[in-house]
């Protein structure tokens, strides 16, 4: 069995998710930072307040939510334009 667990964990395949895993938990702190230290500073010139957390209906926090889903689009927003910058680069290095 420790023979099947080591030929399973040193398989490519599972090395490359490791390393894939490892990578993203990296470039995710710099995308923490685009948005954070970039992007939210930018988005506050512009609305006044980037910080939507103290917005409520009721006794509902919509607030948090806001941030979150403004958090995400601009994430997504980022990680496509990374994404398809370093396709094309991959395209012109073939």
């Amino acid at each position: 069995m420790l023979q099947e667990l080591k030929a399973f964990l040193l398989r490519g395949d599972v090395l490359a998710l490791a390393v894939a895993v490892i990578i993203a938990g990296a470039f995710g702190k710099i995308i923490d930072s685009l948005v954070n230290d970039i992007l939210s500073p930018i988005l506050g010139m512009i609305t006044g307040n980037p910080d939507f957390s103290s917005v409520m209906i009721g006794n509902i926090k919509v607030g948090n939510f806001i941030n979150a889903v403004v958090n995400f689009l601009i994430v997504g927003v980022a990680l496509f334009v990374l994404v398809k910058a370093a396709g094309k680069k991959a395209e012109d290095v073939k």
